[in-house]
């Protein structure tokens, strides 16, 4: 209760500045509040690695397209776009409308207009890995120009189909050389982008106030300039019960994630929202581009070796009952992964039969692979995280239902990323997120020139026949095509059996009722820039 006490009034002076704005809107209200238990480690979109820094870049910045309806791709900075026919050149054409937040490094402090060359800079600017995390996303490049002002040229080494959707990605922002010089290794204190709030405060651990950018770009189809919000804050309570309650107290306008919304309150065992609730909030869910699984490193000299014979591993995969997980663990927020590892709405997904529960499918596979009924198993340890833990034990339980033993090994997430990375922990629990709506981004996973810890390979699964398959779709510009060959790879990964899918994940929000145009898309992104709000009587 102390914590609740000392961090709302720590939010107080933050409250305090909007009141004293000079926007007279602004000082009425009309501001969007929600809280981040996470951490924001950065605003610059360089480092636009994790959900925490790209809700808030997302409000900030904004790249030459941007993702639509279904994952159609539409145009953002750039009008328009050509695709050369040998699918090397990528010309964009560039509004003449779109300027650069309104900051000191500017001649009067007034924003200037972006032009082609700041998209250069900028993509330059991610080739270094000191800067971020995108190099190895923009590999197959060539080089960046700009013909003049408003024309930007990507040319590509090799043919790269889901390039275009790797672009919807933050951090390909345009950001303005003037502020990255000036600020150096502090941009990402003082961010300065297009978007349609700016940066007025940020008090690290305590909140974050955004201010609408009165000279931001884009509009209604009534011609209307956005955003329609005054402003936006952010707060930081770590307690998941105590952030839950400020928003139903209507703190807070959102949350968001099965974790944050506390569901033994909020929800009734079959995952509904109460009805004591309806009033108040409305509830919103989609399909999430993200795959929960265990991965088994099958190379690691610390393995148990048991788990080298693919007859266990497939044994693992029937043991398991991921209905069960998902009714009773997760409120029926997701959907049992058993149909291989890429997710819902992705090309190639649902094609294949993967994994169900048979108990008795697993006790064969045992038998086959010589340990009748789990006889002669030893332990098997599975590294989680915390958060993860109450999983762990359920998969513990449903295991040991066909004699495989199991023992947890809770771990730190940063030393449980880095035990997977480094082939330490040789069964454990994650997950995997869609960077960019291609099933290229969940199957790159298996690549074998992309082992851990220099890649994302972390099971070090290797399948010639598989990398053969990857090479060739991620030039096949036909969609229809390559969606059959992801099947086809999707189909290799389950024979093979280094991970075991658990479920797909959904995007689960609670918004208070006076919010309306609050968008929501299984990339899991905050759109501000239609969202309305009725602001309470005083």
């Amino acid at each position: 209760m102390h914590r609740k006490i000392n961090s709302y009034f720590a939010f107080l002076p933050l409250l305090f500045i909007l009141s004293c704005g000079r926007n007279a809107n602004y000082e009425t209200g009309n501001v969007f509040r929600y809280n981040e238990m996470g951490d924001i480690t950065s605003l610059d979109p360089a480092e636009a690695r994790n959900f925490e820094n790209l809700w808030v870049d997302n409000q900030l910045y904004n790249g030459l397209i941007q993702t639509g309806d279904s994952f159609s791709i539409k145009p953002c900075i750039a009008k328009k776009w050509e695709i050369s026919a040998d699918g090397l050149t990528y010309t964009f054409h560039l509004r003449n409308d779109v300027f650069f937040q309104d900051n000191e490094v500017f001649p009067n402090g007034k924003g200037r207009k972006v032009t082609a060359h700041d998209f250069v800079f900028t993509f330059n600017r991610l080739l270094d890995p000191r800067v971020s995390d995108a190099t190895s996303l923009l590999e197959k490049a060539n080089d960046f120009n700009a013909p003049n002002d408003s024309t930007f040229v990507i040319h590509l080494k090799t043919p790269f189909a889901p390039f275009l959707h790797i672009l919807l990605m933050k951090y390909f922002s345009v950001v303005p050389e003037e502020a990255v010089k000036k600020y150096g290794m502090d941009f990402g204190e003082n961010p300065v982008g297009t978007g349609p709030f700016r940066l007025i405060k940020w008090e690290h651990g305590n909140a974050m106030v955004l201010k609408r950018n009165p000279n931001y770009f884009e509009k209604d189809a009534a011609g209307n300039r956005l955003p329609y919000l005054n402003g936006v804050i952010i707060s930081f309570l770590k307690d998941e019960e105590t952030s839950f309650l400020e928003f139903m107290d209507g703190k807070f306008d959102m949350v968001s994630g099965i974790n944050a919304i506390n569901p033994r309150v909020a929800f009734t065992p079959d995952g509904q929202l109460r009805k004591e609730f309806a009033d108040k909030v409305y509830i919103q869910r989609t399909p999430f581009i993200k795959t929960d699984y265990l991965g088994f490193i099958l190379d690691s000299k610390n393995s148990n070796s048991a788990l080298a014979n693919p007859l266990v591993r497939e044994a693992i995969n029937y043991a398991i009952n991921r209905e069960e997980i998902v009714r009773y663990l997760r409120y029926n927020t997701g959907i049992p992964a058993e149909n291989g590892f890429i997710p819902q709405l992705l090309p190639g997904h649902g094609k294949i039969a993967g994994y169900c529960y048979n108990p008795d499918k697993a006790l064969d596979l045992l038998k086959q692979a010589g340990y009748p009924n789990g006889k002669g198993l030893s332990y098997i340890s599975l590294f989680v995280s915390a958060q993860d833990y109450q999983l762990a034990e359920a998969l513990q339980a449903q295991l040991q239902n066909v004699g495989i033993r199991l023992k947890v090994e809770t771990e730190q997430p940063a030393i449980l990323a880095e035990g997977v990375a480094n082939g330490q922990c040789y069964f454990f629990k994650k997950s995997w997120i869609g960077d960019y709506p291609d099933g290229e981004n969940f199957l790159s996973l298996f690549y074998s020139k992309s082992f851990s810890p220099g890649g994302i390979n972390y099971t070090h699964y290797a399948n010639a026949s598989f990398d053969s398959l990857y090479a060739h779709a991620i030039c096949e510009t036909n969609d229809s095509a390559r969606a059959a060959e992801y099947t086809q790879m999707d189909r290799m990964i389950v024979d093979a059996a280094p991970i075991v899918p658990l479920y797909y994940d959904e995007v689960i929000r609670l918004v208070n009722k006076r919010v309306s145009g609050l968008p929501l898309d299984p990339l899991n992104s905050l759109d501000l820039r239609y969202v309305r709000k009725i602001e309470p009587k005083q």
